[in-house]
């Protein structure tokens, strides 16, 4: 009895570290959309700034062209750091739910993206954030590792359950202990009491299945 405590204890501490660990990763992620995204287009915006105010008076045309862009560049790094001030939680999905946001993910994904039905009643925020999370990095997985020249993903209901699976027709050759993201996750998803699995044969391919607790 004693031991069957302890493991379970063990178990449970195992399962808390994963969850901070979750949290970290989210947060050098949110650090790497910071560098990589707003700031460099902050940085780009200055330059042109500048370089419009250089020929305000010599080229009077080029200058409104290089402020018009300026304008459109501005209106676009506002519109991610409002994403990024949610703690990288994007507005659409609070605002108009997880078929817009999918729907978002996908527009900007270099890689084509097939969405099948997404329920119109929204499961709980939790829920959905989670269901999200899981689509974002298997497509951004898809797109950095895969070699994919497509993507699917599904999203149903099934007794308790938000079922989310992303396909691509990738390398394959996956692992759930490559990396931090998927492992990430597996602890956010199994805390909704909830799994994630991985089918990724080399060669043919990946499929990410979450199944989400309500």
């Amino acid at each position: 009895m004693a031991l069957a405590s302890a493991d379970a204890r063990q178990e449970l501490l195992a399962s808390r570290a994963g969850i901070v660990e979750a949290g970290d990763t989210a947060r050098r992620k949110l650090e790497r959309n910071l560098h990589d995204g707003a700031q460099q287009r902050l940085v780009a915006l200055a330059l042109s700034l500048r370089l419009a105010l250089s020929k305000l008076d010599s080229d009077p045309a080029a200058a409104r062209a290089l402020l018009e862009g300026a304008s459109e560049e501005l209106d676009r790094a506002l519109a991610e750091q409002r994403e990024l001030a949610r703690g990288i939680h994007p507005a659409v999905l609070t605002e108009r739910g997880l078929r817009a946001a999918l729907e978002a993910l996908a527009e900007r994904s270099p890689t084509p993206v097939s969405i099948g039905d997404v329920p119109d009643e929204r499961p709980p925020e939790p829920v959905e954030a989670a269901s999200y999370y899981v689509v974002a990095e298997a497509l951004t997985n898809a797109v950095r590792y895969a070699r994919a020249s497509h993507v699917t993903i599904s999203v149903r209901r099934e007794d308790s359950f938000t079922v989310v699976e992303v396909a691509d027709d990738g390398r394959g050759g996956a692992e759930l202990t490559n990396g931090s993201g998927l492992r990430g996750l597996r602890d956010r998803v199994e805390a909704l009491d909830g799994s994630l699995e991985l089918e990724s044969p080399p060669g043919r391919g990946t499929r990410v299945r979450a199944e989400i607790g309500h």
